[in-house]
């Protein structure tokens, strides 16, 4: 692909990514927005697209918003209300720990995906990532298992699902 079809998908992703944040759709923040987003795409389409045509494909598209609902919805409201019940509980049942997690992802896209939902997601944070092995080292609010398939059922299983049918 050439490189005007890895920079506008880019410029794109820039424009939308100031709206979203400027939080303003006056004209003085679409003009600067759009002379912004056309330098970021410009310095940046190369590093960040490898195969543009992926932007274009509509099941990515509809795996995004599934993967956007189900994490906010119900993986999001299920992990604060469990950090909730922990901290309203009068012996504030945790039992923390680091608990080594295989990584069954390919892309940097996905992993990066997979990593911030563990990370946002209330209870546990990747605090390292070993892609020579294969693993991510998660610390956990509660350690159920220390088996590495198991903790991965329980922790990352499910964004991985997701992240893959998005960006791989």
């Amino acid at each position: 692909m050439g490189r005007l079809a890895r920079t506008i998908p880019a410029i794109m992703l820039a424009f939308i990514t100031y709206i979203v944040f400027s939080g303003s759709t006056s004209i003085y923040d679409l003009v600067t927005g759009t002379i912004i987003s056309i330098i970021v795409g410009v310095i940046t389409s190369n590093i960040l697209l490898e195969n543009p045509s992926k932007i274009i494909d509509v099941r990515r598209w509809f795996w995004l918003i599934v993967y956007a609902l189900h994490y906010f919805f119900i993986d999001e409201v299920k992990a604060h209300m469990d950090v909730i019940k922990r901290i309203l509980h009068p012996k504030m049942p945790i039992n923390p720990g680091i608990v080594k997690v295989p990584i069954k992802v390919k892309t940097d896209y996905t992993l990066t995906a997979v990593a911030n939902s563990i990370t946002n997601t209330p209870g546990t944070v990747v605090v390292e990532v070993d892609r020579e092995k294969g693993y991510f080292y998660i610390h956990w609010i509660d350690v159920a298992t220390v088996e590495p398939e198991e903790a991965r059922a329980q922790i990352s299983e499910v964004f991985e699902k997701f992240a893959k049918h998005v960006f791989e």
